[in-house]
């Protein structure tokens, strides 16, 4: 065994121990609470499992599961923003790359070569993996404000096409499952956890 090996897996592990810390906007299920990152992700993990026949031609599960697991990891640094959060948005990206490259280089060289690739491959969105994997962190939260009666599409004023443009990578990741996405959106805005789309009424 080697211990230096060793030693830097284990201060990995106990460094991502800090994501239960990191508090997202969406309310769990029965509304008691906001979840955290470290909770996103474990759920993220079991639905891979639960909606792997839905997953499209190419997708490698396993593979899927792992990029599901640690591609919130960033968020420890970086803190979670809310997909609505505009000017908090710009400088995501800057934010988490930082992040990754601290929390990665943890591990010894091959492991944390290959965490940063599986990070790399969720953030590039490409892959049929990929896509599938983004299209299941799109479906989570969702079904979260469908559960808890609008959760936090109700505290941040959410409308419906806001959320149509935050869950369209589920059509092309994971098809099978749009047309029950659209539905579920339909049935929330019907019941009123979801504000219709503003339109402004112009006349002549």
């Amino acid at each position: 065994m080697q211990i230096n090996r060793l030693t830097q897996q284990i201060q990995f592990i106990i460094e991502i121990d800090q994501l239960k810390q990191v508090m997202r906007q969406t309310l769990l299920i029965d509304g008691s609470r906001r979840e955290n990152s470290a909770e996103h992700s474990w759920h993220l993990g079991v639905m891979a499992i639960a909606l792997a026949e839905y997953a499209p031609e190419g997708v490698d599960l396993f593979h899927a599961i792992k990029m599901l697991l640690i591609h919130d990891l960033v968020e420890i640094d970086a803190g979670d923003t809310f997909c609505y959060d505009v000017q908090g948005n710009h400088s995501k990206a800057e934010r988490e790359a930082q992040a990754a490259l601290r929390l990665f280089g943890l591990l010894p060289a091959d492991q944390g070569s290959e965490l940063r690739l599986l990070w790399d491959e969720f953030e590039a969105g490409e892959t049929p993996t990929a896509k599938f994997a983004a299209a299941l962190d799109r479906i989570q939260p969702l079904l979260h404000n469908q559960q808890n009666g609008g959760g936090s599409w109700r505290i941040h004023g959410i409308r419906r096409n806001q959320v149509i443009k935050r869950v369209a990578p589920v059509e092309t990741g994971a098809p099978e499952l749009w047309p029950f996405v659209l539905q579920l959106i339909d049935d929330c805005v019907t019941a009123g956890y979801l504000k219709e789309t503003f339109t402004l009424n112009i006349q002549d």
